[in-house]
């Protein structure tokens, strides 16, 4: 029998036939789920195609997350056309106004497991790759087809293995990682390619660092990122009291590869993507002292628990910068309960920051943090494409969250290394 790679092996059980890479097949998803900016245009594809009853309510969802709470009237009235469209189609999975971003909830709550495919009309599903998943993005009248139907063709993609060799370095992030990549390997490198995350540093990064790693793993043209199951995936699903089958997110022994790319995390330091594009990476030295009017911790590529502790922690006994303002939005309610018992928000308030709720907020830039005209950014989202959070002459730099938690603190881009010691006051 065929060896195959991890995204061969998980397409051909979607597709009930063996499939290798550059095979076109019809597959069937585990789940398949949208983000409320999508949702008004699926229901209106749906009822101009005549679909009275989507194809199976069991495994589809809906995520109030790209613009929650509504900030207009017309949000809110998409919200209420999709709370209807959910309750009269009999749909599984609601997670409505507040509870956060779709691919943090996944992973968070195991909806995503090793071995399955899941879609979502969202282009950052690849983060569900940190689960052993492949996890893919659609458009809206791709998903409105899977929810009708529930099928959707595609194409087998060949498959890189990156191999993370080393340790992480003391204040580098797995941001820097997946900047690193880019600045390595540009944004190109894995254009219609599923991913494979392999090498000595994976027993190290714990399943928020994947996240990250999968999540950025689009801004190189991925179609999928995965890190096969291990005991880091097998201690979350065994924390959550979910049985899974290991052996099926793994790839077979002897698996042909397209490519291997190679980074040694020895050595790495903070990194920074400079606008306007992500893979316009420098060295954070290289861009220190750039002036900066607010600050961003959040998204689905740094909302997480331990992006919040690592903003805690630098900015503990300090305040922002003059100026300065900073948002801090949680990726999900999870994430926004534990940091609150922690502390971790008190800490945050007192230095000045604005906590906003869970979502997706300014990263999409609808609201809650949106720039104006000839405003800097520093921030831990995925992209700093002209106009993303706002104005189109305003600009973006993508770091870190300690980086960017310390670049509010001295006002311009700084290294968090680089900022003068605290006062005694601490609240962490």
């Amino acid at each position: 029998m065929t060896a195959l790679t991890l995204a061969e092996k998980i397409l051909s059980r979607a597709a009930g036939r063996p499939l290798r890479a550059g095979d076109f097949a019809e597959v069937s998803p585990d789940r398949c789920f949208t983000p409320d900016d999508a949702i008004d245009t699926i229901i209106a594809l749906l009822a101009e195609a005549g679909i009275e009853r989507v194809a199976a309510p069991e495994k589809l969802g809906l995520f109030f997350d790209h613009f929650a709470p509504a900030a207009t009237a017309e949000f809110a009235t998409v919200h209420t056309g999709g709370r209807r469209f959910i309750a009269d189609q009999g749909i599984a999975e609601f997670h409505d106004v507040g509870a956060g971003i779709s691919h943090q909830i996944a992973v968070e709550q195991g909806l995503a497991r090793p071995g399955t495919l899941v879609f979502n009309a969202d282009s950052h599903t690849t983060t569900l790759g940190a689960a052993a998943c492949f996890g893919t993005g659609l458009g809206a009248s791709e998903t409105a087809y899977v929810w009708a139907t529930g099928r959707m063709w595609l194409r087998v993609p060949a498959t890189i293995r990156i191999r993370l060799d080393g340790r992480l370095p003391a204040g580098c992030e797995a941001k820097d990682i997946a900047l690193a990549l880019l600045y390595r390997y540009g944004a190109r490198l894995s254009t219609y390619r599923a991913v494979e995350f392999v090498g000595d540093a994976l027993p190290d990064l714990d399943m928020a660092a994947r996240m990250t790693l999968c999540n950025m793993a689009v801004e190189q043209g991925a179609k999928a990122a995965m890190v096969p199951c291990d005991a880091v995936t097998e201690a979350h699903f065994a924390a959550l009291g979910i049985a899974i089958e290991p052996e099926a997110g793994r790839p077979d022994p002897g698996a042909a590869y397209e490519r291997e790319v190679r980074l040694d995390l020895t050595g790495l330091t903070p990194m920074v993507a400079c606008p306007p594009t992500v893979d316009n990476v420098r060295p954070l030295a290289e861009v220190a002292g750039i002036r900066i009017d607010q600050a961003l911790i959040g998204s689905c590529t740094n909302g997480r628990l331990e992006d919040i502790r690592a903003a805690a922690a630098v900015l503990a006994g300090r305040e922002l910068a003059p100026g300065v303002r900073m948002i801090v939005t949680p990726a999900s309610r999870h994430v926004m309960q534990q940091a609150l018992r922690e502390g971790l928000m008190t800490t945050l308030a007192a230095a000045g920051c604005t906590i906003t709720p869970p979502g997706c907020g300014a990263c999409a830039g609808l609201h809650l943090g949106a720039l104006g005209d000839g405003e800097v950014c520093i921030a831990t989202t995925s992209r700093n494409f002209t106009g993303r959070m706002g104005s189109r002459t305003a600009e973006i730099y993508l770091a870190g969250a300690a980086s960017v938690a310390a670049s509010a603190a001295a006002g311009v881009i700084a290294d968090p290394a680089s900022l003068p010691p605290r006062p005694i006051r601490s609240t962490i």
